[in-house]
């Protein structure tokens, strides 16, 4: 597990769309780091938390998008996102 693959995770969320919408779909952590570990993804929700963390709110608003996640949490609650966002529950 590393903070270098969560970074890696944050900045294809931040630039793939349809990567985002797959992360999006997820319904709960655990179904978000399955597909994290599928696509080649190796970090925990820790990890995942302090790449979170150094995020401005410009970064996070980039991360979420236009999808329906942005509406639903913002920097210090971002447990429903595709990352802890996306990995804590």
């Amino acid at each position: 597990m590393s903070l270098e693959s969560a970074k890696a995770f944050m900045e294809k969320l931040k630039s793939d769309e349809a990567f985002r919408s797959k992360v999006a779909a997820c319904k709960n952590p655990e179904e978000r780091l399955a597909l994290a570990k599928q696509e080649g993804f190796t970090f925990t929700p820790e990890e995942f938390q302090q790449v979170k963390d150094q995020l401005s709110e410009e970064e996070l608003e980039t991360v979420v998008g236009g999808t329906e996640i942005a509406n639903k949490c913002d920097k210090d609650d971002i447990d429903i996102l595709p990352i802890s966002y996306m990995f804590i529950k």
